[in-house]
């Protein structure tokens, strides 16, 4: 049997740019050719430098901010990215914020799976988490 193959994570949001750019600092992820600033699409794509995932963005209005945990505008989806310790979650907030993330949950303290849960600048959910 053959299945397909995922090729791409895509998110919605008002400025495909900014979240793209969010996202490739974060994440260290690199543009497809053509996407690159100061190209102006309103798709772009990122991928990892090992290939092994893309994240895309379509420039799309009417797209409403999760207010998770809150059950208003429930988060329909999240990223989760992994870290090797506490210690780099805490280094990572600091960057995450510094990037235009908004921290919505704190459980670096809890024991068995330290973790922060935040919102990017288009209003998606994403953990970091010790892994």
């Amino acid at each position: 049997m053959t299945f397909p193959k995922l090729k791409a994570f895509v998110l919605d949001t008002p400025d495909a740019r900014r979240l793209a750019e969010f996202y490739r600092e974060l994440l260290g992820l690199e543009y497809r050719e053509g996407d690159e600033p100061p190209a102006v699409k309103d798709w772009l794509q990122l991928r990892a430098p090992d290939g092994s995932y893309r994240l895309a963005f379509q420039e799309t209005k009417g797209v409403r901010p999760t207010t998770w945990p809150d059950g208003e505008v429930p988060q329909q989806m999240h990223l989760d990215i992994e870290v090797g310790s506490v210690e780099e979650l805490d280094r990572q907030h600091g960057r995450v914020l510094s990037l235009g993330g908004t921290l919505r949950s704190d459980q670096a303290g809890d024991p068995e799976e330290p973790l922060r849960v935040y919102v990017d600048p288009a209003g998606h959910t994403f953990c970091v988490f010790v892994g």
